[in-house]
């Protein structure tokens, strides 16, 4: 065992590993991927699921029925995680961080992530946030590349030259 990782952490990878092999010895990958991001939105954004799930009062019949239903949840989620991030590694994409003030339209994403990909000559994979402090306008970060547009970054500069002058 490495000394920078937890057992849970390895056991992860290797069921990530396992069912990118399984995946690709199928040649299922895109479904796997798919199904592997519908579930992870779902479960992310479902506080009564992520209760249900860890809540050891609920009678162990009713459980494995979700369980059925979604898949077992032994680590779960992290082999999820795992699995996507080697997917993404395999083709050879980059992640990046796109922070906008408000909701923007899922084609928009998509048509900038294409624009990104083109620009970096990399497939780019965007993971989208949401932050109403920002005011206005966006944040993308590509590794330590950085461009700030939001209106609460422009205040920041406009205050620190208030100050300074």
């Amino acid at each position: 065992m490495s000394k920078n990782k937890s057992f849970s952490t390895e056991i992860s990878e290797r069921y990530a590993l396992a069912l990118y092999n399984l995946s690709k010895d199928q040649n299922q990958i895109n479904e796997f991927e798919l199904s592997m991001n519908n579930f992870m939105k779902i479960y992310e954004s479902n506080e009564d699921l992520k209760s249900f799930v860890k809540n050891p009062t609920y009678s162990t019949s009713s459980q494995q029925k979700v369980f059925e239903k979604i898949t077992s949840l032994m680590n779960f989620n992290k082999i999820i995680q795992k699995f996507l991030k080697l997917i993404s590694l395999k083709r050879g994409e980059i992640k990046a961080n796109l922070i906008s003030s408000k909701k923007i339209d899922s084609k928009i994403l998509s048509d900038l992530e294409k624009q990104i990909s083109e620009s970096v000559k990399h497939p780019i994979k965007l993971n989208y946030k949401i932050d109403e402090s920002l005011l206005g306008g966006i944040i993308i970060q590509i590794g330590s590349l950085m461009i700030d547009t939001s209106v609460k970054n422009k205040l920041k500069k406009y205050k620190k030259l208030m100050i300074e002058a």
